[in-house]
């Protein structure tokens, strides 16, 4: 059904070769059956004639692929006066089966068996009585089994290629998943490069404000804030190394342990030695699965960082409240901007990856400003009871 693909120039000429040398039988026989019946011998044309008819033949079947029929049909009827080019009338018919089309193959099938009842008048060879069933029968045993061949090399050929496109298939949804594995390590990167970073660099760029628009600062005031950018700045090289580290480790290494819904006191203090005005209200009891824990931890440093970087001087209210059974409800709420300072620059997809890390853990997250032009992020995560976690 489909194109044949095309044969390289040793795969043709062996391919001729066995058509030649199929035909070498026939021509031969014919030649000794002349010899015996007619005193003159074989004549001219059996020398001469017949081999020039067959090297035509085998000639024309370098372009079988390409015009098939007529190559087919041509051979056919040129095997009429040439028992040499037997062989390539085999080999055309079986070419024109491979493609497995029955009208092409109706076609060829009768044109070689009434070609072969004519080459017996051509070359006068006497016949036994009542042998005309005999002269019919084997033309189309032969051709019988050239089609069978033929749709068979087809029929294998088809399923080569049908193997190939599955291979193909098979290697093009490889690449399209590896593709995805990469962007979907990239984002995780950069999900980890946000939380961890973006955090510790928005405190040293709020006290690095802090210096460059307060004139009035003293020399002790100078210092702690200072040091607090040198602090922070060793700090953030020190998370970077760390997160470096996890997203080099060895498959199979166990990642280092993240921070937890008991970290977040010390997060606050970070924020408060940095110069932000941070409250903490917090009627947790009990302790929530890891997922939860780090998830809330998230949501607290999401909120300390976009209040240092879009609300200086704002004052920040966390809340945690919950237990377990009943749920683990995390807001961190700023009030307005009371000073000014230049901004670091934003990548815009801190809340998208928060979002991203609540609703895997099964929660839901709200952001929204305030009526007295502060901000709040809240979010609600689930925190079942161990008791009847164990009970289903």
């Amino acid at each position: 059904m489909d194109v044949a693909p095309r044969l390289g120039w040793w795969q043709q000429t062996w391919r001729m070769a066995a058509a030649a040398a199929a035909g070498v039988p026939a021509w031969l026989s014919t030649g000794v059956l002349l010899a015996r019946e007619q005193a003159a011998g074989p004549g001219s044309w059996f020398f001469v004639g017949d081999p020039l008819v067959a090297l035509g033949c085998l000639t024309a079947l370098w372009w079988r692929r390409r015009f098939p029929l007529a190559v087919a049909l041509t051979v056919a009827i040129a095997s009429t006066v040439s028992a040499l080019a037997t062989g390539a009338a085999l080999m055309a018919l079986g070419s024109i089966s491979a493609r497995r089309r029955p009208v092409e193959i109706g076609v060829v099938v009768p044109a070689y068996v009434a070609a072969s009842q004519l080459a017996v008048g051509f070359y006068p060879v006497q016949s036994p009585p009542g042998s005309w069933w005999l002269r019919l029968a084997f033309p189309a045993l032969t051709a019988g089994i050239a089609v069978a061949v033929g749709m068979a090399v087809g029929a294998r050929r088809v399923e080569v290629r049908s193997l190939r496109d599955r291979a193909e298939s098979a290697e093009r949804e490889q690449a399209a998943r590896a593709a995805q594995a990469r962007a979907l390590e990239r984002n995780r990167i950069a999900r980890e490069m946000h939380d961890v970073l973006a955090h510790r660099i928005s405190l040293v760029a709020m006290q690095a404000g802090v210096l460059d628009h307060r004139g009035d600062l003293g020399a002790e005031e100078s210092r702690v804030l200072v040091r607090g950018i040198a602090e922070g700045s060793h700090q953030a090289l020190e998370e970077l190394r760390d997160v470096l580290g996890v997203l080099r480790a060895e498959q199979g290494r166990p990642e280092a342990p993240q921070p937890s819904l008991d970290a977040i006191p010390g997060l606050v203090a970070d924020a408060r030695t940095s110069g932000l005005h941070v409250t903490l209200s917090t009627t947790v009891t009990g302790t929530p699965s890891d997922a939860v824990g780090r998830t809330s931890y998230r949501v607290v440093q999401e909120g300390l960082t976009n209040a240092a970087k879009h609300a200086p001087g704002a004052h920040v209210h966390i809340t945690l409240e919950g237990a377990a059974g009943g749920g683990l409800d995390v807001s961190v709420r700023n009030s307005a901007a009371t000073a000014r300072s230049a901004s670091p620059p934003a990548s815009g997809f801190g809340l998208l990856g928060l979002t991203e890390r609540v609703d895997l853990a099964g929660g839901e997250l709200n952001h929204h400003p305030t009526a007295d032009n502060g901000y709040l992020l809240s979010a609600q995560l689930p925190w079942p009871n161990p008791t009847h976690e164990k009970r289903t």
